[in-house]
């Protein structure tokens, strides 16, 4: 049996959710990409995937903490949770 929590109304299927950063500052020609267990990086700056990646990092982090996963927490809580990931040093 499936909880509720983690189906869609559509056949039961389980929920998947993903953390996606797209930067679009890279003027040095590299290609940049990260993929990590619930998140996947792309392009930026140098400096700008980095700190992507630092932000997703500490997202998981949160989550952890809280014992939830990206599938669990409400759209409110996602925004807090990132909004504190982002604004960290």
């Amino acid at each position: 049996m499936v909880s509720p929590r983690n189906t869609d109304n559509k056949g039961g299927k389980n929920k998947k959710a993903l953390l996606l950063g797209i930067g679009f500052d890279n003027k040095d020609g590299h290609s940049r990409m990260t993929k990590g267990e619930n998140f996947y990086l792309a392009g930026g700056s140098e400096e700008t995937h980095e700190r992507m990646v630092e932000t997703a990092i500490k997202v998981n982090e949160k989550l952890k903490a809280k014992g939830k996963s990206l599938e669990e927490v409400s759209k409110n809580e996602f925004i807090d949770i990132i909004s504190e990931a982002g604004s960290e040093k």
